[in-house]
């Protein structure tokens, strides 16, 4: 017998490497199946930019958008990056330099950019802001209690983005634009995506928090967008500040969730969902992580009632799950999906 070349050897090594990252068909209907059993409707799969599993249920169909919630709050990160990256503004200028009515508000005064939009601006969550009661909601967020120190909490809620959004809306009307405008040129147009359930108030203040209805595939857009570094929207460099957690909260950048802390030690797996419920006193961001048995490098974009966008970029995957509420696990679907055996998990009484 002849000895196999290196060539061939080298060839059969890549084959089964990249086999190795390919999600069987049992794994993707096993994940399906979790999903729909929880109310899921929409999970879409793309892996290598092509889609390799699309599966509706409950009465969904792919043409058909669904409201995405929280997810909405990542479009207008992007615009918030895009609008750096055009000189209209600087994430790390304080707030007051735009807001004067803040000079003298003793915490509020020193708090940036972006610690509105990580969510350690110290500024309480303020949920009623959601409601289409709210005449002008921008005009509430700026006499919104501060609870905390800027940076010493992570208190989730739609009040921070408000804040932001009025920022930019005095910033760029010296350009004779509006933050509706901006994201729908900047982010929006780039993407293939058009005008979106902006939820504006009486007086035209689009809600940052929430509000977006969008198919899995449109959704998905975002995804590509992550794996191609930023593109069509953003450099890489704008991009990687999305992912960055703070000491109040390593699991959340700006607008997506990360799971740096998966493979490490005392690594917490838990319900996201069920601990931004609890009153902030009680909320335990340390070691959190998505899932413990997923690649570290997995960032996710979540909305209420566990509407989901997973991207892996070392299995250049992207994974949209939308649903109603109901008891879900991101840590249980993603196992199925990734067909990996669970770890002896940490995890905390919210689960």
């Amino acid at each position: 017998m002849k000895p196999v070349s290196s060539i061939l050897l080298f060839l059969l090594y890549f084959a089964a490497a990249s086999r190795a990252g390919e999600l069987s068909r049992t794994q993707l209907q096993s994940a399906a199946d979790y999903s729909a059993n929880r109310r899921g409707f929409s999970m879409l799969v793309i892996q290598n930019g092509k889609e390799i599993f699309s599966h509706y249920s409950n009465g969904a169909s792919s043409r058909e958008p669904h409201k995405i919630y929280s997810g909405t709050k990542g479009f207008w990160i992007l615009a918030a990056l895009q609008a750096e990256e055009q000189g209209v503004l600087s994430l790390d200028e304080r707030v007051s330099e735009t807001i004067p009515e803040w000079r003298a508000e003793g915490r509020k005064s020193g708090v940036t950019i972006r610690e509105l939009l990580n969510f350690t601006s110290g500024l309480d969550s303020e949920f009623h802001l959601h409601s289409d009661e709210v005449p002008d909601r921008n005009a509430v967020a700026l006499r919104v209690t501060s609870v905390a120190d800027s940076g010493e909490r992570f208190i989730y809620g739609p009040a921070a983005l408000q804040v932001f959004d009025e920022v930019l809306k005095r910033k760029l009307a010296l350009r004779n634009q509006t933050p509706t405008d901006f994201l729908e040129k900047k982010v929006l147009k780039p993407l293939g995506l058009g005008s979106q359930r902006y939820k504006a108030d009486r007086t035209g203040n689009p809600l940052l928090a929430s509000g977006f209805e969008l198919t899995a595939e449109q959704w998905a857009r975002v995804g590509r967008l992550i794996l191609q570094h930023g593109a069509p929207v953003l450099t890489a460099k704008s991009l990687a500040q999305c992912m960055r957690g703070t000491n109040a909260n390593p699991a959340f950048g700006m607008g997506f969730w990360n799971n740096r802390a998966a493979n490490q030690p005392g690594a917490r797996e838990f319900d996201i969902e069920n601990m931004l419920e609890l009153k902030r006193q009680q909320q335990d961001w340390r070691n959190a992580c998505i899932c413990r048995d997923a690649p570290a490098d997995l960032v996710a974009a979540i909305g209420s009632g566990y509407q989901r966008l997973f991207v892996i970029p070392s299995l250049d995957l992207i994974v949209v799950r939308q649903g109603l509420n109901a008891r879900f696990s991101d840590g249980d679907f993603l196992r199925l999906l990734l067909g990996i055996a669970k770890k002896n998990a940490i995890f905390s009484p919210q689960e």
